[in-house]
C-alpha cells in the first residue's frame, strides 16, 4: 500500500525552523512534498497572486532535497503544489509549524490558517499548526503532536468546508496539561501606529501591538493555551452569519 501524499507548507517562509520540524516528523508517516513561500508572508490572509507569474525554485536543506520555494503567498503555495506541482492530490495539507499562535482574531490575519483553507477549498483535509511563542521556540512537542494528529486525519477525515487549526503551548511534552477540543475566542491584538522620522525627514509609520488574552470562558482558543493546553478548534471558511439570515427576511427592502 502506498504512503500518504502530505503537502506542507507554511507562512514562515521555507528557511523557517518550523517547516523543518514538521518535516521531520511528518516523513515518519508518509512521503512529505514541501511548497512553501520563498520569504517570511506572516499576516497576509488568503491573499493570492494575480499580476505577477510564479516562480519557483528546488531548495536543499540537511544536503538533501527539501522542497519548492514559490515567491508568492501561502494559498498560492498550495494552488500551485495541488494543481501544477505535485503528481497527484495529496491525502493531508499540514500549514506550520508556525511562529507565534494564531488564536481569537488572529485567525482572520493568518497566512497560515489561509494555506489550509485554500486546501479545503480545493478539496484536501488540512490542518494548521501554531506554536504558541516568539522567543526561544522548541518544536519538538508541536512537531510530534503534528504527527499524531495527520495521521488521524488521514485515517478519519474532515467534515465538509472544515479545517483544524492547532494551537500548542511552547512547553516540553512532560508540561502539556492535555489536548482541549476549543472555539475560536475574542482576544486580538491591541494594536499601535509608532510615528518615526525618515532620514529625508519623512513621516512613516510602524505598526506594533500587543496580544490581549480576552476571554474567561473555558473552551476558547487563546485561554486554553494560555494553560498549557493543546488547542484544536474546527475552522470553517463558510463565512454565512445564519442567525442573521432570518432577521434580514423580515426588513421591507424589497422593491
Amino acid at each position: 500500500m502506498a504512503k500518504p501524499l502530505i503537502l506542507l507548507t507554511n507562512d514562515d517562509g521555507i528557511y523557517a525552523q518550523g517547516i523543518l520540524a514538521a518535516w521531520q516528523e511528518l516523513r515518519k508517516i508518509g512521503e512529505v512534498e514541501v511548497v512553501a513561500p520563498d520569504a517570511e508572508r506572516s499576516a497576509v490572509g488568503h491573499a493570492i497572486t494575480l499580476l505577477l507569474p510564479l516562480r519557483t525554485k528546488e531548495v536543499v536543506r540537511r544536503n538533501v532535497r527539501f522542497g519548492y520555494a514559490v515567491n508568492g503567498m501561502p494559498a498560492d503555495c498550495v494552488k500551485i503544489a495541488i494543481k501544477a506541482i505535485l503528481p497527484r492530490p495529496p491525502d493531508l495539507v499540514v500549514s506550520g509549524i508556525n511562529l507565534g499562535s494564531n488564536t481569537g482574531t488572529n485567525v482572520i490575519y493568518s497566512g497560515t490558517v489561509s494555506a489550509a483553507t485554500e486546501a479545503r477549498i480545493l478539496g484536501i483535509p488540512s490542518i494548521a499548526v501554531s506554536l504558541a511563542t516568539f522567543t526561544h521556540p522548541d518544536f519538538t512537542y508541536a512537531a510530534k503532536f503534528t504527527r499524531k494528529l495527520a495521521l488521524q486525519v488521514i485515517a478519519r477525515g474532515l467534515p465538509d468546508k472544515t479545517l483544524l487549526n492547532v494551537n500548542i503551548p511552547n512547553l516540553p511534552e512532560e508540561k502539556i496539561k492535555g489536548v482541549a477540543i476549543t472555539r475560536q475566542g475574542d482576544s486580538r491584538v491591541e494594536e499601535r501606529f509608532e510615528k518615526r522620522t525618515d532620514p529625508r525627514n519623512q513621516t512613516y509609520y510602524w505598526l506594533d501591538g500587543t496580544f490581549k488574552l480576552q476571554e474567561l470562558e473555558e473552551h476558547a482558543d487563546a485561554k486554553m493555551v494560555n494553560e498549557g493546553y493543546v488547542s484544536i478548534t474546527p475552522v470553517s471558511y463558510d463565512l454565512t452569519a445564519y442567525p442573521a439570515v432570518d432577521m434580514l427576511e423580515h426588513w421591507n427592502l424589497q422593491p
